[in-house]
């Protein structure tokens, strides 16, 4: 049995966002929220309010114990990519890419 949070249309690239998930999984809950609390990145913010949420679920409906909760699964795939247009020398156009993810975090009882 294991609970899972999810955040879908972050305006951050998955890319970014998977390094830190590679911090966190198949850790201790409370590990992983000190890691996501000392790790200088940009996407720790919005990870640490997904894992708070994903043990909030955990506890409320399948009533599993917070203290052996671990990170079981956590992984990112990418949403929908915003194009813009910047301007370039000459009357040219460059392409931006603005780019976005689905984040999901599921978390499970220890044995």
């Amino acid at each position: 049995m294991e609970a899972k949070a999810t955040l879908n249309y972050t305006r951050i690239s998955p890319r970014k966002v998977g390094l830190v998930l590679d911090l966190i999984r198949n850790k201790p809950v409370d590990l992983a929220a000190a890691i996501l609390e000392n790790t200088p990145k940009a996407a720790c913010e919005d990870l640490q309010k997904l894992l708070k949420s994903a043990v909030s679920n955990a506890e409320q409906n399948h009533q599993m114990d917070k203290s052996s909760l671990y990170v079981s699964k956590c992984y990112v795939t990418p949403g929908p990519i915003l194009k813009r247009i910047r301007a370039k020398d000459h009357g040219r156009a460059h392409r931006i890419l603005k780019r976005t993810s689905h984040i999901t975090i599921c978390v499970a009882e220890k044995e």
